[in-house]
């Protein structure tokens, strides 16, 4: 059967959602290892990264049930919800790509004064301290701060080297993938209203 038929789009569609599956166990993976080796301590982050990793994991199990048993419910709630998360992750993309260098740093500190856990994350990590000044009358947990005499830089000095590209980046992987859940919505949307061939010739698709 030519390409476009019910059988090319099903399996378009699950592999698709099979790859969206392979993401979401990546993202927990990532995170539990970052956890577990103690590269990130704030409990909010990974959290964060396993809460996404198993929203992305529920939508692509709906998606390929859906695909699978060709189920007219399950297909428009994807649709539904895929076209939800385009939206947002396009609008983010566009905003990540779009920042300037004040704008950054203005994002940065916000961050930066939201948790003391990712603070001494980014100071231990990158070995800086403090945001925009070094208070050598605190703690701070860079190797350099015990140092004699002290050499320890600013974090939003050594940050703001690498946020410009790090944005860019994110953007643009953010800005691939609102192309692949558009990509799903229509091919659930071409799916949904493909008769199956394989079906009762008098029954509705």
């Amino acid at each position: 059967m030519v390409c476009g038929g019910f059988f090319c789009t099903k399996n378009a569609l699950s592999a698709l959602n099979i790859l969206y599956v392979l993401v979401s166990l990546l993202l927990i993976g990532v995170a539990a290892w970052g956890k577990s080796f103690g590269l990130v301590s704030s409990i909010r982050v990974v959290a964060g990264v396993i809460g996404v990793g198993v929203f992305l994991l529920l939508v692509a199990f709906v998606g390929l049930c859906g695909a699978l048993k060709h189920n007219q419910v399950l297909l428009f709630f994807y649709m539904i919800i895929l076209f939800v998360v385009f939206i947002l992750q396009f609008s983010v993309s566009c905003a990540c790509l779009a920042v300037n260098k004040d704008q950054q740093n203005h994002l940065l500190e916000i961050g930066w004064n939201k948790s003391n856990e990712t603070q001494r994350d980014v100071e231990k990590t990158l070995n800086c301290c403090g945001f925009s000044y070094v208070d050598y009358n605190g703690s701070c947990a860079a190797s350099c701060f015990n140092q004699k005499p002290h050499s320890c830089e600013t974090c939003s000095n050594i940050i703001q080297q690498y946020a410009g590209d790090v944005l860019r980046f994110v953007g643009g992987i953010g800005l691939f993938f609102s192309f692949t859940e558009i990509l799903g919505v229509w091919l659930a949307y071409r799916f949904r209203n493909l008769k199956d061939p394989h079906s009762n010739p008098g029954a509705f698709l």
